[in-house]
């Protein structure tokens, strides 16, 4: 396994300046989809939308949020469904196409046509779904850490590595998930970030501040479920129908980065996705990055970012 020095997100890779970014970062809620969603904004201008995965919430784009404004975007960061208690899907839906369909309600909650969006992890998979349900909503498309189509699904199949390293997938359809990942304050999860992206260390007040995100009331059976009904299919004609759309062809121009050292998905599971992108498609490999480059890294992927968006 290669080296990996830690980055801790400010001073030298901080993309806006640390603990005077989140400053300038405002906290409000947003009727979308029969929820008041709690939302992170900054700025003003074309919309951005960021989307985070798990186990993380929408905190740790604050930074990432700053930077963007800066270059004259309002940039907005909402929790995903069922990431605060009041929060569970209206619908009981934590598949992928729901997720997708709640960044296009979003759009247009916040009176927008049109955003940029930026998913990573699940809400890469979000981004993913929301550019296929609706591509004139969404202009262009950034994804972090989670391959699009087939890929991992198919590495899950036939790759022992891969197997290994997402056994946690499995492990949260069991009983005693909800008990195994509070147990000892989050001490679960803390060991996925250490493994996931091995030689970063959360700083500590990040790392309460998302304990305490996925221990307030009933977040963390909401949050389970997403993986709870990853591998089931859905059994109405319907939603097969959009699920299916939402793994298809994506027509907006994207750009993919992963960290080289991601423990959570190989880089290699991303490997020959870019066939199923048909406007264009840039893959950025981070080297010294695991599986949460915008913390990491900040300012390498707020520049990144920064540059594909006024590209």
């Amino acid at each position: 396994m290669a080296q990996v020095t830690r980055r801790p997100p400010s001073g030298e890779d901080s993309p806006a300046g640390g603990s005077q970014a989140s400053d300038r970062v405002r906290h409000r809620t947003v009727q979308a989809g029969g929820l008041e969603v709690p939302i992170l904004e900054a700025g003003s201008g074309p919309l951005v939308v960021f989307l985070h995965g798990f186990p993380d919430h929408a905190a740790s784009w604050a930074a990432i949020l700053d930077r963007v404004a800066q270059e004259g975007y309002w940039a907005v960061a909402p929790a995903q469904r069922g990431y605060w208690p009041g929060g569970a899907a209206p619908d009981g839906s934590y598949r992928i196409a729901s997720t997708g369909q709640d960044v296009l309600t979003l759009i247009e909650a916040l009176g927008r046509e049109q955003a940029d969006v930026i998913g990573h992890d699940f809400g890469a998979a979000a981004a993913y779904a929301a550019a296929t349900l609706d591509p004139k909503r969404v202009r262009k498309l950034v994804a972090m850490a989670a391959p699009h189509g087939r890929q991992t699904m198919n590495a899950l199949v036939t790759d022992g590595d891969q197997q290994r390293r997402s056994w946690y997938m499995f492990f949260f359809r069991t009983a005693m998930a909800e008990a195994a990942v509070e147990h000892d304050d989050f001490a679960f999860i803390d060991r996925l970030w250490r493994e996931w992206s091995p030689g970063y260390e959360l700083p500590d007040a990040e790392r309460a501040a998302l304990k305490e995100t996925l221990g307030a009331p009933g977040v963390l059976t909401e949050v389970l479920g997403y993986y709870r009904q990853l591998f089931t299919p859905p059994t109405d004609e319907a939603t097969q129908a959009l699920e299916a759309r939402a793994f298809g062809a994506i027509t907006v121009p994207s750009l993919y980065l992963h960290g080289a050292d991601d423990n959570c998905f190989s880089v290699e599971v991303s490997d020959g996705m870019d066939d199923l992108f048909t406007n264009g498609f840039e893959r950025i490999v981070i080297p010294g990055a695991g599986h949460f480059p915008h913390l990491e890294q900040p300012k390498t992927v707020a520049d990144h970012i920064v540059g594909f968006l006024n590209g």
